[in-house]
């Protein structure tokens, strides 16, 4: 369903851009998120952006430091993530839900649907 690239290993405080590229559906009609996964723990909701783009959701650890954002033409969402962070390592994931709000997919994984793709690493590493 989703196809996630754009990952690799940077140092603190360096950036990437992750990209999701949807097939047998169209992002613009979904909410769609980015989710982290680090071995030995749950997904966990990094950011998540609504049919119209507004108010799109941040967790605590990435706000003021990722930008999410969606290419309905090329029918993808990136997340671009700068000050990258140790913490911010692991493997990145995305997800859509059918008309949930941003903060209720990210944080409570509300409606999520299809099963999760292969993901990209992304490791953060001095």
């Amino acid at each position: 369903q989703f196809v996630e690239s754009g990952g690799g290993l940077v140092q603190p405080g360096e950036s990437l851009r992750l990209s999701c590229t949807a097939s047998l559906m169209r992002v613009r009609d979904y909410t769609i998120g980015w989710f982290r996964r680090v071995p030995g723990q749950e997904y966990e909701g990094v950011s998540c952006i609504s049919v119209n783009d507004v108010r799109p959701y941040y967790s605590d650890a990435v706000k003021g430091r990722f930008t999410i954002s969606r290419d309905s033409a090329k029918n993808t969402v990136y997340l671009e993530m700068n000050n990258l962070k140790p913490e911010d390592t692991g493997t990145y994931y995305c997800a859509a839900s059918f008309s949930a709000p941003p903060e209720t997919v990210c944080v409570y994984y509300d409606g999520v649907t299809g099963s999760w793709g292969q993901g990209t690493q992304v490791t953060v590493s001095s």
